[in-house]
């Protein structure tokens, strides 16, 4: 029998606009928009409907925002019954919530804490990250380990076959795409962000984020939820609060988290959230799946 996987987006994903569709043909929509806006002290509806590009670009607002898009539309649809979850980074907040681990306001307002963090890290421990194309996952950790020399530097995010993001101090990251273009990368360009997040860099959020987990209740999950950290099935909540915290600081494994899916029995990936993002990850990684996405108000039927 098929199983469906449904998948969270992270961190790039946003755009201007997002979400307006929704809170404009729907009540349900429009009543969680109106809730977030209460339990956040601000207006994240407009930030995500109207606002400049550069203000929904801050981390402390990008995070609450796609999380917030991506809760909305699961809501919606008509009958969620995934297999199981996985997000990608932020994403796996959404994951946890989906899965029963979580609510879906201490769920917001992790990730706008999270968020903050994670910005406020990266003011503190200037940093950058870059993405390494058309290399071997194993060849980008050794080009970290040789460049690690002049300032930290670690894979981040390990995507999909050939697409990896590295990420640590500006040094050493800069170094690491000098190291990996004349190894043969096909493209190592540096990203816009505003930290060095999944690195060592991150200690001061994971530490923040590590104190506001203990407060909130975390629920054992209905599903298995594939963690970045391992790219394995996690369900209790004492294992899922540990993972949360080490996110911050260690690699997302999604590549192997979409094979490890797929080896569960995930015949159906359906992205919940902005973006086509992890589609494409998806498609580049796992041949022979059926790929959907939902984003927008005429997207909610397919799934």
């Amino acid at each position: 029998m098929s199983k469906a996987a449904y998948i969270f987006p992270g961190q790039g994903s946003q755009y201007v606009g997002m979400g307006k569709d929704l809170f404009e043909k729907d009540e349900k929509a429009k009543s969680m928009y109106h809730a977030a806006d209460e339990i956040l002290g601000f207006k994240l509806s407009e930030i995500c409907f109207n606002g400049h590009e550069e203000l929904l670009r801050q981390t402390m607002n990008t995070q609450p925002a796609i999380y917030l898009h991506s809760m909305v539309l699961f809501r919606l649809l008509e009958n969620p019954n995934p297999a199981m979850v996985a997000g990608h980074s932020l994403g796996e907040y959404s994951a946890l919530v989906a899965a029963g681990s979580l609510t879906f306001e201490d769920g917001l307002k992790l990730v706008r804490l999270r968020g903050e963090l994670m910005q406020r890290a990266g003011e503190i421990a200037k940093g950058t990250m870059a993405a390494v194309v058309g290399l071997d996952s194993n060849i980008v950790s050794a080009v970290c380990s040789e460049a690690s020399s002049f300032g930290i530097v670690q894979c981040a995010n390990f995507n999909s076959p050939g697409q990896i993001v590295i990420s640590g101090s500006v040094d050493g990251v800069r170094k690491g795409m000098e190291i990996a273009k004349a190894k043969g990368a096909k493209i190592a360009k540096e990203l816009v962000v505003s930290g060095a997040f999944h690195s060592p860099l991150m200690e001061s959020a994971s530490n923040g984020l590590k104190d506001a987990l203990q407060k909130v209740t975390l629920h054992d999950s209905r599903i298995p939820v594939y963690a970045n950290v391992t790219a394995k099935p996690v369900q209790t909540a004492i294992e899922i609060r540990k993972l949360l915290v080490d996110q911050l600081t260690n690699p997302v494994r999604w590549e192997e988290s979409v094979l490890n899916m797929s080896k569960d029995g995930a015949s159906l990936f359906v992205e919940v959230g902005p973006g086509k993002v992890l589609q494409g990850l998806v498609k580049r990684t796992k041949e022979n799946v059926e790929i959907k996405g939902v984003d927008k108000f005429e997207d909610i039927t397919i799934a």
